[in-house]
């Protein structure tokens, strides 16, 4: 593992470094684990039928094997044959692991019996066990899974006499240094009697939600003697072995950064934020579809990039293509930004999402590709994908708190329901963990629909409380000067009370009619 990987200092803080660790090869378990499972115990691994137990086994064997380690996969349930097509599905070779296939030695079964057709409940326990352990005695291995407990379950038929066996096989692999998986499928009930005698419990489960992908997930359940991170850890299994995405700690990141102020490219704007905004700060966006909340993004992600720094956007709401002909529209180049190298788009399918996988997601933008600016557009679109999930609010507090620490200024665009008027609301309350709030509307002058802007909030300084116009057009984007003289122009429909007209239709405003009409969709959509 690289030296400057941050999941190696995330590790010595779980674990003691001289604690000796038998990795699994899967680095977000590891990470959770604090570098593997403790050597030279026993470990129960529990979970339904095809949540992933056997390829996880698997390779924690076919690692065993890459540090040189002689590695054992006992089959009671599964043979030979089906254990490669799982290995060849995932592009593996189990060559160098040793495969017994108890169902393949039906022979030295039973002396005076002989059997054409074999199944492990057929044959008596201690029979059984005396070729398990004659074959560990052969191999002499360093790591061991056995596949499954259900079928030795099935053999001891008595709960006193299974509890007696598995602790003479945890008594037993200790006293020959092996690191041992044992496989079970009791997860509805959870079976405390082998927990209570296996040094750490490591459980799988899946999930079906009414509508998209099965949500599978991973906690420790125990682990005696060594730290680990607690909590459900969501997975994936992917061609190539399981995908690990642990629960992002906030507190075990951070970096130091300068703190800089941002500028957004629209002198008006800036102004109206006391300045701009600055890195390691949040800012929400809020306001009704199409008023223009994607676009101010956008500006800052020109910018950002007009620095020669990198920024990322997770777009939940549109097509990539539809953002860049969109932006293209209102004179801003996100194609060309994205060619050049600066800035990555990253189209988020709201039906396959889980909130760890997208913390690792955002983490791998800052931590690999060092992006200094995360757009998250639209959270509409990151709440609706995960339907159900308790405690999101809170998940996505600590991915705030972790992009802070790291010095990256973030963006957040929330669609309020309604178009115009006061009555409308959001889906959830985000301003209290959000360093800045700027509010967008919509409001009507001169038989014409126009736009505004204001800032609610700003931890970081001062900002101007005024209410300003905000226009697009091919042009390019405008803040217009305050609207001083109109009561109300955020509930749409304001009351003049000066002297003079303080909106013109120029010929700016009429182009951008223009360009709303001729579009029919996305940012600046007429209501």
């Amino acid at each position: 593992m690289n030296a400057d990987n941050p999941f190696n200092a995330i590790s010595s803080r779980i674990t003691p470094p001289s604690t000796p660790r038998a990795a699994t090869g899967i680095s977000g378990l590891d990470e959770i684990l604090g570098g593997g499972f403790p050597c030279h115990h026993l470990y129960l691994v529990q979970g339904d039928p095809g949540v992933g137990k056997t390829t996880l086994s698997l390779q924690f064997l076919l690692e065993g094997a890459r540090q040189g380690e002689t590695g054992l996969f006992i089959t009671l349930s599964e043979g030979r044959d089906e254990l490669n097509t799982v290995a060849a599905s995932h592009g593996w070779s189990l060559e160098g692991i040793h495969v017994f296939e108890l169902s393949a030695v039906e022979d030295s079964l039973d002396e005076k019996h002989h059997y054409t057709v074999f199944h492990p409940s057929e044959v008596e326990l201690g029979a059984a066990t005396r070729l398990l352990l004659d074959e560990v005695e052969r191999v002499k291995p360093a790591r061991v899974v056995l596949d499954s407990l259900s079928e030795l379950r099935l053999l001891a038929q008595d709960p006193l006499r299974y509890r007696r066996q598995i602790l003479a096989f945890k008594q037993y692999f200790s006293g020959k240094n092996c690191t041992v998986l044992m496989l079970d499928d009791n997860s509805e009930t959870g079976d405390l009697q082998v927990q209570s005698l296996a040094h750490g419990v490591l459980l799988l489960k899946h999930d079906t939600p009414d509508y998209g992908t099965e949500r599978r997930r991973l906690r420790v359940v125990k682990l005696r003697g060594a730290r680990f991170r607690g909590g459900e850890h969501a997975f994936n299994i992917e061609t190539g072995g399981l995908e690990v995405f642990p629960r992002l700690i906030a507190a075990e990141h951070h970096r130091p950064y300068q703190r800089e102020v941002i500028k957004s490219g629209l002198p008006e704007l800036d102004v109206l934020l006391g300045g701009g905004l600055e890195f390691g700060t949040s800012a929400l966006i809020m306001g009704p579809a199409g008023v223009g909340k994607s676009t101010l993004t956008n500006l800052y992600a020109r910018t950002i990039t007009e620095r020669d720094e990198c920024a990322t956007i997770f777009i939940f709401d549109e097509t990539q293509e539809t953002m860049f002909t969109r932006a293209a529209g209102l004179g801003i180049d996100l194609r060309g930004l994205v060619e050049k190298g600066n800035l990555t788009i990253h189209p988020v399918d709201p039906a396959q999402l889980a909130p760890d996988e997208f913390s690792h997601l955002v983490r791998a933008e800052v931590e690999e590709n060092n992006a200094r600016l995360i757009i998250i557009d639209s959270l509409n679109g990151y709440l609706n994908s995960m339907p159900g999930e308790r405690f999101l609010i809170v998940q996505l507090h600590e991915l705030l708190t972790y992009l802070a620490q790291q010095g990256v200024l973030t963006l957040l665009v929330m669609s309020q329901h309604g178009l115009m008027g006061s009555s409308m609301n959001s889906p959830l309350d985000l301003s209290y963990i959000s360093d800045s709030v700027m509010l967008m509307r919509y409001f009507e002058h001169g038989g014409r629909v126009h736009q505004a802007i204001s800032v609610l909030k700003k931890r970081s300084g001062s900002h101007e409380h005024t209410i300003h116009e905000f226009r697009m057009s091919p042009a390019g984007v405008e803040v217009g000067k305050p609207l001083e003289e109109y009561q109300g122009v955020m509930t749409g429909v304001p009351v003049y009370r000066g002297k003079s007209a303080m909106i013109e239709n120029t010929h700016d405003q009429e182009a951008s009619n223009s360009y709303i009409n001729s579009a029919g969709h996305g940012e600046g959509t007429q209501p």
